[in-house]
């Protein structure tokens, strides 16, 4: 621990701090980014968290910050006008380093620090109570967003963009790198049978019925921070804040969250879609996200299907390229999770009807 506080303390030093760094360790263990909790000299209670932000996952770091700085501004001025009395705890705050910026790079890696938000809980269980939760929470933040004037770049290209994926499955099925379309040609033509329909969002942005909105893009019940009493605080890790249609964060969250098993389950047969997941994530996303036009609330059953069906994509695509993107832990697990996938999306579409049914009687 020592180790760390000494070869970090110098790149804390370059942010704007209220006192001397007395001690930095790991926190969490997220998948992209590495977090430390930093605590200062005179305080009992931890001050900032340090963040090294991959830069090989967001290329455009500058790009990166600007979209949190925009929206985070946005969201404390809104809670100003509210008359909001907590706002540190409502909203992320993002110290400037020395040169003027929310972030400083030493030459190797890109860093940012941020007040530590205390007395806050996550949760990783998603039950109907906590669904529901998380469906107000994503609702109220995009309700939040918008009036937002500026426009945000994307953080990952194309990271939600449906034909953009079937053309990088096209061009693996093209060049067949490792000989595998003979066994892969039935889950190609199965998932290309439905590329139409799974593009209809980007059709309607086309003819202008349908707008791209803030999204997060990454819409997960530990990205709620909650308070002790079970309150929602704020909505967390906000590097995947881009431009999207409204069902990327619908369809991101029920993918995983409403499935009876995780993507490596090999057991298909013990993969289908929750509705009793759904239906409260719905029901608190309608109660807040107001802003919605009648397609967007159309298309919620939609995306619940386009997400299980973008991910097999996704998958499978790996698979015949020789899987040089996800991490696999065996040679077959990428046509595993393509298996799975297409068994969730195929059980979201058997809902459909009641999914539809659901949303029109909560909106009577």
């Amino acid at each position: 621990m020592e180790n760390k506080t000494k070869l970090l303390a110098p790149i804390i030093n370059q942010f704007t701090i209220k006192a001397p760094v007395l001690e930095v360790k790991p926190l969490g263990n997220g998948l992209i980014n590495d977090t430390y909790l930093v605590k200062l000299e005179g305080f009992k209670e931890p001050s900032y968290v340090l963040q090294r932000i991959n830069h090989e996952v967001f290329k455009d770091v500058e790009l990166l910050q600007h979209n949190i700085e925009v929206v985070t501004n946005h969201i404390r001025r809104k809670l100003i006008d509210q008359g909001e009395k907590d706002i540190n705890r409502k909203v992320l705050h993002f110290l400037e380093a020395k040169g003027g910026k929310t972030y400083y790079f030493d030459g190797k890696s890109y860093w940012r620090l941020m007040d530590y938000i205390s007395d806050t809980v996550t949760y990783n269980n998603v039950t109907p109570e906590y669904a529901e939760y998380t469906g107000a929470a994503f609702g109220s933040f995009q309700a939040m967003l918008i009036d937002v004037k500026e426009t945000l770049g994307e953080t990952i290209p194309n990271f939600h963009t449906m034909s953009f994926r079937l053309k990088q499955l096209q061009e693996a099925v093209e060049t067949d790198v490792k000989g595998r379309m003979k066994e892969v040609k039935p889950l190609v033509d199965d998932l290309m049978s439905r590329s139409e329909w799974m593009c209809q969002a980007e059709t309607y942005l086309k003819e202008g019925t349908l707008k791209k909105r803030i999204c997060h893009c990454d819409t997960k019940l530990n990205n709620i921070l909650f308070d002790k009493n079970g309150q929602v605080l704020c909505i967390i890790d906000l590097d995947t804040l881009m431009p999207g249609f409204i069902g990327s964060d619908v369809g991101d969250f029920l993918r995983t969250a409403a499935s009876t098993s995780n993507e490596n389950d090999k057991e298909y047969e013990n993969v289908s879609f929750k509705m009793d997941i759904y239906k409260p994530f719905v029901r608190g996303y309608l109660s807040k996200a107001s802003f919605l036009t009648d397609l967007e609330i159309s298309l919620i059953p939609f995306s619940a299907c386009l997400f299980p069906y973008m991910q097999a994509v996704r998958f499978l695509t790996d698979y015949i390229n020789g899987d040089t993107y996800y991490k696999i832990q065996y040679p077959e697990q990428n046509m595993v999770r393509t298996r799975n996938q297409i068994k969730l999306w195929k059980s979201v579409e058997e809902h459909l009807p009641a999914m539809k049914a659901f949303i029109d009687e909560i909106r009577k």
